[in-house]
């Protein structure tokens, strides 16, 4: 299960507004909005929704790809591609170790998503 931080909690280290400015906030330039279009399309499919939740939820922070082609009735191939297309997207990062590929995921990345989804503070009653 992916855990994710209170970015709006103050002093949070993922509270930097330049980072994880909330879709509430000031408008979006053509690039950001393609920018995170690109993380979207990338997190609609389920295969992927699946590998990055099995690589957040991975015990060290890590994991092989000989454990995530385990996972899925899908060729190396399959799972490869779904893979570049995380990292393409800036979820995941990648380290290659002789013949396997170790993956993490990017922590900033999932907190500035998660910071796009905060709700601006209700005015006081």
């Amino acid at each position: 299960m992916l855990e994710l931080a209170d970015v709006t909690a103050p002093g949070s280290a993922s509270a930097d507004p330049a980072c994880c400015a909330p879709l509430s906030g000031s408008t979006f330039s053509e690039a950001e909005a393609a920018e995170l279009a690109k993380v979207f399309k990338a997190l609609a499919d389920p295969v992927r929704l699946r590998l990055l939740n099995l690589i957040a939820s991975a015990e060290g922070d890590e994991v092989c790809v000989c454990e995530l082609n385990e996972a899925f009735e899908l060729t190396a191939p399959t799972i490869s591609h779904h893979l570049k297309v995380l990292r393409q997207a800036g979820l995941i990062q990648g380290e290659r170790r002789g013949t396997w590929v170790y993956y993490r995921i990017i922590p900033q990345a999932l907190a500035r998503l998660a910071g796009l989804f905060a709700l601006p503070a209700a005015p006081p009653a």
